[in-house]
């Protein structure tokens, strides 16, 4: 098959939906597709998956994350397209081509003020029609499909809504006991309990709430915090820290290379997503963490709450509270080391059943070819 990915961002700008986008096309690639990348340029050294044919283009203008790319009214010769959504004005362009093209649905955009409702108006309008339009719509979760801007188009009933849930590469992301040198490395206590947050601190992703994660921290004195990740909102939460009084408990590390993570996880003894909102949808830092052995603490939000089993390998707290959040965190540091380590186990025995990268390349390729095979048949009648 020649397939078409089509992303608003993509490494070297490190995001969820740019990482889903590089795995997918990767483990197309190594399946001897031919696989390209189309997404708009971004400063930084090029981290192309092998394999994959990537084209960063030059956006003509360029709101927040979603660039203008005319260049995509030019896709041409390829079996399919599948893009990434949301990607506003790239979405448009891609029905325009005429090809066909299944979607990958990664989340509401939920921001705050005009620009907001120019979004929620186009969701209703615009967006409804183009993903009306997909041969296949594919959430990461039907758990947050269900509550999402366009749960109506469930009702098609068609079987053309295909949860495809995200993955992880569970042979990278490795359990392995607490990793003293990278806490060496980091400054944190040897034996300590040590909280990890990984995500980005830019007003994109205002809703992963990185406040909220501080301020629970002032009533744990006992507990470090590794923060990983940036944005023009990270000296923001720097100057938080200090004004609450816990910056000596807090390292922020900037963004780390993606080589990098699994020795992160397997510093800290829990993982943090304090995220409070739909921008939420399922959280791939989850799925990273478990997969290196680590228990995790996540917000009870639709989609998040598919991938954590409350109580067996990490706990759910209601979005948004800061008081829930700390108790959370405050009960597992006070499990025996061997009761958060079954918890962790548990975890990545999920991960290796539902969540490896190759198992979500199965039912990519199978998708593809149904999809195929449809076309094929409405041709040959």
């Amino acid at each position: 098959m020649r397939v078409a990915h089509v992303t608003a961002t993509f490494p070297p700008y490190y995001g969820g939906t740019g990482n889903v986008c590089y795995h997918n096309a990767r483990v197309l690639a190594e399946r001897g597709h031919d696989v390209h990348v189309y997404t708009a340029a971004w400063p930084g050294v090029p981290d192309d998956p092998p394999g994959v044919t990537v084209h960063r283009l030059k956006p003509l203008l360029r709101l927040g994350n979603a660039p203008l790319l005319p260049q995509l009214l030019r896709l041409r010769g390829f079996d399919l397209v599948h893009l990434h959504y949301p990607f506003y004005t790239g979405a448009e362009m891609v029905a325009l081509s005429g090809l066909p093209y299944v979607v990958t649905y990664h989340q509401d955009v939920r921001i705050p003020g005009l620009l907001g409702r120019m979004t929620s108006i186009h969701d209703s309008t615009v967006g409804d029609r183009l993903l009306r339009r997909a041969t296949r719509l594919c959430p990461t979760s039907l758990d947050y499909f269900q509550q999402s801007r366009f749960a109506c188009l469930l009702e098609r009933g068609d079987g053309q809504v295909v949860e495809l849930p995200n993955g992880v590469d569970d042979g990278r992301f490795q359990p392995g006991p607490i990793d003293v040198a990278e806490r060496a490395r980091r400054q944190l206590p040897r034996d300590g309990f040590v909280v990890v947050f990984v995500g980005g601190m830019d007003r994109a992703h205002f809703f992963k709430g990185v406040p909220l994660l501080l301020r629970a921290l002032t009533s744990l004195p006992d507990v470090s915090a590794l923060m990983v990740g940036d944005g023009d909102l990270r000296s923001d939460f720097v100057e938080l820290a200090a004004e609450l009084g816990i910056a000596d408990q807090v390292r922020f590390t900037g963004r780390v290379p993606d080589r990098h993570l699994p020795a992160i996880y397997r510093a800290g003894d829990v993982t943090i997503l304090p995220s409070w909102t739909a921008g939420e949808a399922f959280g791939l830092v989850l799925i990273e963490a478990m997969a290196c052995g680590r228990p995790v603490i996540a917000s009870d939000l639709p989609g998040v709450r598919t991938v954590v089993s409350d109580g067996e390998d990490g706990l759910l707290v209601p979005p948004g509270d800061e008081t829930a959040l700390a108790a959370a965190i405050r009960s597992m540091a006070a499990l025996p080391p061997e009761r958060r380590l079954a918890m962790g186990m548990a975890g990545r025995s999920k991960v290796e059943a539902r969540y490896s990268w190759e198992r979500i390349g199965d039912r990519l390729e199978a998708l593809y070819l149904d999809v195929l095979h449809e076309r094929m048949a409405v041709h040959a009648a």
